[in-house]
């Protein structure tokens, strides 16, 4: 029924086993785990731009997360217009959740393709997809330090046992201990550094902080409980592929993080072409500005523009009118005039002026 799974992988596996085959020995035991290793890395380097388009997903996800937690509260009653507007966000974004998930699902079936390509090589079949009979029968006899490779320490219903493969517990536990060991580690410090890169309010959700925690410890546990009821070639397949994330995540992190600095410093560069320098004199039309000037804080306003005479004066004479003072009152003109009028007539009061002072004596 999954022949389309089983075929592809069949067929990479066997390509590689040509190659190490070619070199190394096409019985060894070693040139088997080669081509398990390899069929893995085959793999990942297809899922390679898949891996980073989740990334640059998962970056733009975690900057829209304010955002989305707005949405989330502005229509809490309303689920049809939340998944509208959440979609139309998303859209103006460039962000596709399901890109965060292509790599995973596409792994998952490969893993069990393998697994099932893995438990049909048994003592007495003639053929395996694209292994004929002399190379199952070369995959059953080969051994890596006594281990077989498509044995487990708990054999599952319907697979060869281990005396009937040629091998013992002891055998398989001095090859398996090490790699159930280091699969759990490089389990744990994927699942570290993937939850390290997380966004503070993503890592406070609860349902991300539960998911953090099985991907951190459990998954890590379950991979070492689980390993002795796994073929052995499965455990190289999961410290491979964990080796080869763990490779990959840095180098695509590093490679993006070194083009989001770009861009910041692009960024900054431009807002400071475009900022006046210091000196530089306002432009025409710009607003009068006002500053505080002499001991008493009184405030003059000072022209960004320069005056129409050209001579930086008020009245285009050279002198200017004093600012005047804060609270003082105005000066009448009429008072003015009159102080003019008795300067002006040597301090004498006028003749009638005087008759009328007479008359009133």
């Amino acid at each position: 029924m999954l022949n389309f799974i089983y075929y592809p992988v069949s067929f990479i596996m066997w390509v590689w086993h040509q190659a190490f085959g070619y070199v190394l020995g096409e019985d060894k035991g070693i040139t088997w785990a080669l081509s398990v290793v390899f069929l893995v890395f085959t793999l990942r380097l297809i899922l390679y731009k898949p891996f980073v388009g989740q990334v640059r997903s998962m970056r733009k996800m975690q900057a829209m997360a304010p955002e989305m937690q707005k949405l989330r509260k502005k229509y809490a009653n309303d689920k049809q217009k939340l998944a509208a507007e959440m979609q139309k966000l998303q859209s103006e974004n460039g962000a596709n959740p399901l890109a965060g998930c292509l790599p995973v699902l596409v792994q998952v079936p490969v893993f069990i393709g393998l697994f099932h390509v893995l438990r049909e090589f048994k003592p007495g079949k003639t053929e395996n997809y694209f292994f004929g009979a002399d190379e199952v029968r070369s995959f059953v006899d080969a051994d890596l330090f006594g281990a077989k490779l498509g044995a487990s320490v708990v054999p599952l219903q319907g697979a060869p046992s281990l005396a009937s493969l040629g091998t013992d517990v002891p055998s398989m536990l001095i090859v398996m201990i090490p790699l159930m060991i280091a699969a759990g580690i490089f389990t744990h410090i994927t699942a570290r550094h993937s939850v390290a890169r997380q966004a503070e309010a993503q890592a406070a959700a609860p349902q991300a902080a539960i998911m953090n925690k099985l991907m951190l410890y459990v998954f890590p546990i379950g991979v070492v409980v689980g390993a002795p009821f796994l073929p052995l070639a499965i455990l190289f397949y999961w410290v491979s592929n964990n080796l080869w994330t763990l490779g990959q995540q840095y180098l695509v992190y590093r490679r993006i993080d070194a083009e989001e600095t770009e861009k910041r410093e692009q960024a900054a560069a431009n807002r400071n072409a475009l900022a006046p320098k210091p000196g530089q004199k306002p432009q025409v039309g710009q607003k009068p500005q006002v500053r505080p000037q002499g001991d008493d804080g009184s405030e003059t306003l000072v022209d960004a523009e320069p005056s129409a005479n050209g001579n930086g004066s008020a009245n285009g004479n050279g002198s200017s009118a004093p600012a005047k003072k804060p609270g003082a009152k105005p000066v009448s003109a009429k008072r003015q005039g009159g102080q003019g009028n008795r300067s002006g007539g040597g301090g004498s009061r006028p003749q009638a002026a005087r008759n009328k002072g007479r008359k009133r004596r």
